[in-house]
């Protein structure tokens, strides 16, 4: 059962809300630094979530912080964390092979996935505006799709990732109940990195690619810390009150800021077609509707 959200129905934006729009700020941000990285994909995610795990483990260790969990609840998080790494290596490998915006606009569709998954796995029943939103988010992917053709691939590999990220927020929707935020997030990234490095050396990944330019080491610097263990813990926290559907829906402002920054950084904004914008325009009219009606209907219902 959803735990009420009276408080995220105000029109006054609460902390959590602020935290998450912040952090989805952040992410955005990293596609633009999966663009400027040189290394491959999963070399890439196996880089960021080292840092990333180090990075945590120095703020439980200066902090005298516990880490103690029960074995369950490690195992839990440790197989989660390849559903993390799953979807960032499917992330990264999504911009190499099309651009930032597309990447982007594709991972959108994890609003659909949320809609469909999280009553499943709360065994409640399904929203019919939440399946209407993610459909209308659908749609847009299926626009720029029909226009983007020569990104097929990086479509495939974007709307993979999207379907990871879903799974494992609604996962983390229930453990963020019982366990500490900055703990899920180290044991995640941990397991993050075990299933990289397990990839990695089965396929024979730990080879001279693996050798970093020395423009990437500040890159993956900020992406470690930064764009991945300070805003995966906050986006994990905001779940204490925010449903995993509303944390997708809000995730769907990514684009906007990811292909502003894309802009800025690449010029990608001049290669896209009429089909990508119409698409994009479909989705973000969406996501900015949506809480609207949602208001409404609450509203008649309770009249």
């Amino acid at each position: 059962m959803r735990m009420p959200h009276s408080k995220n129905n105000s029109s006054v934006p609460n902390k959590n809300l602020l935290i998450l729009h912040f952090t989805v700020f952040i992410w955005g941000f990293t596609g633009i630094l999966g663009a400027l990285i040189s290394v491959n994909a999963v070399q890439l995610v196996w880089y960021r979530v080292l840092i990333a795990a180090i990075s945590l483990f120095f703020y439980f260790k200066f902090g005298k912080k516990a880490l103690q969990i029960s074995r369950q609840n490690f195992l839990k998080l440790f197989f989660t964390g390849g559903l993390v790494g799953g979807h960032w290596i499917l992330f990264f490998a999504s911009i190499k092979l099309s651009t930032v915006p597309v990447t982007l606009v594709c991972l959108s569709s994890m609003t659909l996935f949320t809609a469909i998954l999280e009553p499943l796995f709360n065994k409640t029943r399904i929203s019919k505006l939440e399946i209407i939103a993610g459909l209308l988010i659908i749609t847009g992917i299926v626009l720029i799709f029909k226009f983007e053709t020569q990104y097929t691939k990086g479509i495939i590999a974007g709307l993979l990732s999207a379907l990871f990220a879903s799974i494992f927020s609604i996962i983390n929707s229930k453990q963020v109940k019982q366990i500490e935020p900055a703990v899920i997030s180290f044991y995640e990234l941990t397991g993050a990195f075990f299933w990289a490095t397990l990839y990695l050396f089965f396929t024979g990944g730990f080879n001279q690619a693996m050798y970093l330019k020395p423009h990437d080491i500040g890159y993956l610097l900020l992406l470690g810390t930064i764009c991945t263990s300070l805003a995966y813990v906050a986006g994990v926290s905001v779940m204490r009150e925010l449903s995993a559907f509303r944390v997708a829906l809000i995730t769907n402002l990514e684009p906007v800021y990811g292909i502003l920054m894309s802009f800025l950084f690449f010029g990608d904004m001049n290669k896209m077609t009429t089909g990508f914008w119409v698409g994009a325009v479909i989705i973000l009219s969406t996501i900015f509707l949506f809480p609207v009606a949602k208001t409404q209907i609450q509203k008649r219902r309770n009249s």
